[in-house]
């Protein structure tokens, strides 16, 4: 997978500028002048109209987990893409608002509200609490073949001793 190249501010101002004054040519044109993807200056152009200068800035931060949730309701109310929601929105990657959608169908709100970051012991104490059931789980059946061990022990023992008295009675 082919990694992205990070870009100045300057720089995407400039090539968007470029494009809107229309002199220079076409998106193609001008993407293959500064050897970047069409899609990604149909991007950059669009984060542009919506938020001016300021919408071309990298912003990297954190998040809270309201406006996690605010931005993947809003999508699903307003039907929107990813590449929609993250120009409207001015976040600066599309699988940051993709990984915000999928822990949020599959855990639900709350599953937005919780810190992921830090530690990777943390995470795998979050993640040993299913194996702890899985544990427990084991531990009863082996508990249950060992009672039905015992059982079928003390029931040939039981056999046997039978078997015994009717001999011993046989002989007298």
């Amino acid at each position: 997978m082919s990694r992205k190249r990070k870009y100045s501010d300057e720089f995407r101002l400039k090539v968007v500028q470029e494009y809107l004054s229309g002199k220079n040519g076409g998106i193609y044109v001008i993407a293959n002048k500064y050897k970047i993807t069409h899609s990604e200056l149909k991007h950059w152009v669009h984060k542009y109209e919506l938020h001016g200068a300021e919408g071309l800035c990298k912003t990297s931060g954190t998040y809270d987990g309201e406006f996690k949730i605010y931005v993947v309701e809003y999508m699903n109310e307003n039907h929107m893409s990813l590449t929609e929601a993250t120009n409207y929105f001015c976040i600066p990657s599309r699988s940051t608002v993709r990984k915000w959608e999928r822990i949020y169908y599959e855990e639900g709100r709350d599953g937005l509200l919780l810190e992921r970051r830090g530690n990777s012991k943390m995470k795998k104490q979050h993640l040993s609490k299913p194996k702890k059931n899985i544990n427990e789980n084991e531990d009863l059946l082996a508990e249950v073949q060992r009672l039905r061990m015992e059982n079928e022990y003390l029931k040939k023992l039981n056999a046997l001793v039978l078997e015994r008295e009717k001999t011993e009675r046989k002989k007298k």
